[in-house]
C-alpha cells in the first residue's frame, strides 16, 4: 500500500495566524500517524509557476489515512484558522511504489 502525502502550497497573509494555526494543527498530525516531512519558504522554482510562498508536505501510512486526517473533527477544528490566514491550495496525492516482477 503506497504511503499518502499531503501536499499545500501557501500564500500567506498572516504570518501570526498561520503561527497559531500550526501549532494547533501539528498535534492532530501527530495524532494521526502524519509526519511533516517539508515546511519551506525558499524554494526554487525550475519551471512553470508555483501558488504561494510556502510548501508543506505531510507524510502518512496510507491515502486514506491522509484523508481520515483531514477529514478528522480534531482537523477540522483548527482548518478556518489556516483559511484566515492564508489562501492554499491542497492535494493528497498517493506515493509511488516501484512495481515487482
Amino acid at each position: 500500500m503506497p504511503k499518502g502525502y499531503v501536499i499545500f502550497t501557501e500564500d500567506i497573509r498572516d504570518e501570526a495566524g498561520i503561527g497559531v494555526y500550526a501549532r494547533q494543527a501539528i498535534p492532530t498530525i501527530m495524532q494521526a500517524g502524519g509526519r511533516v516531512i517539508v515546511a519551506d519558504d525558499a524554494h526554487e522554482l525550475i519551471e512553470g509557476s508555483w501558488h504561494g510562498k510556502r510548501t508543506v508536505i505531510l507524510e502518512f501510512d496510507s491515502v486514506e489515512a491522509a484523508r481520515n486526517w483531514y477529514r478528522s473533527p480534531g482537523y477540522q477544528g483548527v482548518v478556518g484558522l489556516r483559511h484566515a490566514a492564508a489562501d492554499t491550495n491542497v492535494v493528497i496525492v498517493a506515493g509511488f511504489e516501484m512495481p515487482t516482477g
